[in-house]
């Protein structure tokens, strides 16, 4: 058996610990002082292993996290620049409801954490709606463009699928499974004008469910970029998707 190399270091500062007693008893002859100390130090322990565990060890957990979190709203970040922001301007474009919910999500930068908590209580109740059409030229355009442009980053949400960090966030995997599973679908018709009533609708579902979970995930992303990151969220404020005046060209006030 392998024996962890923490025993031996444990060992090591034992046999440390009690040559120093050996070496000080040769030098002053005192067992009392050596026993008197040597117990007071046993005692204090205890203390010591408490502070170790749940304050020093608490903060490295938490530094830990905070690392994590930022390493998971990169990934994010990276998501909504390649693949998300595309999504929800393309989702939103063909919403036909998209009106009743487009102030909750023409975010400012004076919006507090209640304005983004408000937003996203509002956008949880709302009905999202892409109907698609057999004989709707706009509807089979849409849903072309949709389908090539989800095939040609299906290896890069493949990627962020098998990424462990986002684990961590359930409610953005079940965003990008949904996504994904969209990307799949589209993947399987590469005709769509021939597709039955009933196939259209079914896709409509899942277009829907996607858009949702989606702009969920947007509005979160959002209110962390307007908290930590000033300048990230001032670009991703003149790309909002659902903007139609959005422009990331900073013009003169004048």
């Amino acid at each position: 058996m392998k024996i962890n190399w923490r025993v031996y270091f444990g060992i090591l500062l034992v046999a440390i610990s009690a040559l120093l007693y050996l070496a000080h008893y040769y030098e002053f002859h005192d067992l009392h002082h050596i026993e008197l100390y040597g117990l007071g130090d046993l005692a204090f322990l205890p203390i010591e292993v408490l502070l170790v565990v749940l304050v020093v060890d608490w903060a490295i957990s938490e530094q830990e996290k905070r690392s994590q979190i930022t390493k998971l709203n990169m990934i994010i970040g990276i998501y909504f620049s390649e693949v998300g922001t595309a999504l929800l301007k393309a989702f939103s474009s063909f919403d036909p409801n998209v009106e009743r919910i487009r102030d909750e999500l023409l975010v400012k930068g004076t919006w507090t954490t209640r304005d983004f908590t408000e937003a996203s209580m509002r956008l949880n109740k709302h009905k999202y709606k892409l109907v698609y059409e057999k004989d709707d030229p706009k509807a089979l355009q849409f849903l072309q463009n949709l389908r090539d442009f989800l095939i040609s980053q299906r290896g890069f949400l493949l990627r962020l699928l098998e990424n462990p960090t986002l684990l961590e966030q359930e409610a953005f995997t079940e965003q990008l499974w949904a996504v994904f599973h969209l990307a799949d679908e589209l993947y399987y018709r590469p005709e769509l004008t021939s597709l039955p009533s009933s196939d259209y609708r079914h896709l409509a579902v899942d277009a829907q469910r996607a858009y949702s979970a989606l702009t969920s995930e947007w509005l979160k992303y959002m209110a962390y970029l307007l908290k930590r990151y000033p300048y990230l969220f001032s670009l991703a404020l003149r790309t909002n998707p659902f903007d139609p005046s959005a422009s990331p060209i900073i013009k003169d006030a004048g």
